[in-house]
């Protein structure tokens, strides 16, 4: 298997979206992706909206509506939009077997209960198999 793969399955890839360009992502190639920040306005566009409706609507609480071709935020006529939080892109160490943001998307600040503390266990090669050395230089040290 290459490592930029094709997506067999194109609505698994963040934003679950099959139209252009999201339709060609893969989870070792997509993007760009700009990722939020609290106080950041964007505007609203229909390249991006797939990109950030759910923010907007889900982690926000904000009431979404799409029609006669405009976006409306909480019944107003919207262009843009201004960030609450802080939103994270998490990735997975073990990318071709990690459930991580290129399947679920941003994660909002609040949604972060904690923070690494040390490395468990590491191993030489990227795919987790029986072979491979394992890097005990990196075992049990302190994240920084």
């Amino acid at each position: 298997m290459s490592n930029d793969t094709v997506n067999d399955e194109p609505l698994a890839i963040y934003p679950n979206s099959n139209l252009a360009p999201f339709n060609t992502w893969t989870r070792d190639n997509l993007g760009p992706i700009h990722i939020p920040a609290k106080g950041e306005t964007i505007q609203l566009t229909p390249e991006n909206i797939a990109l950030y409706k759910r923010v907007i609507s889900v982690y926000e609480n904000n009431d979404w509506v799409e029609r006669d071709g405009g976006i409306f935020i909480n019944g107003v006529a919207a262009t843009s939009y201004t960030f609450k939080q802080d939103y994270y892109w998490m990735m997975g160490d073990n990318r071709h077997q990690s459930a991580d943001s290129r399947y679920w998307g941003f994660v909002p600040e609040d949604h972060v209960v904690g923070k690494p503390v040390f490395t468990w266990f590491s191993k030489e090669n990227l795919e987790y198999q029986e072979t491979g050395e394992i890097r005990w230089s990196r075992m049990f040290r302190m994240v920084k």
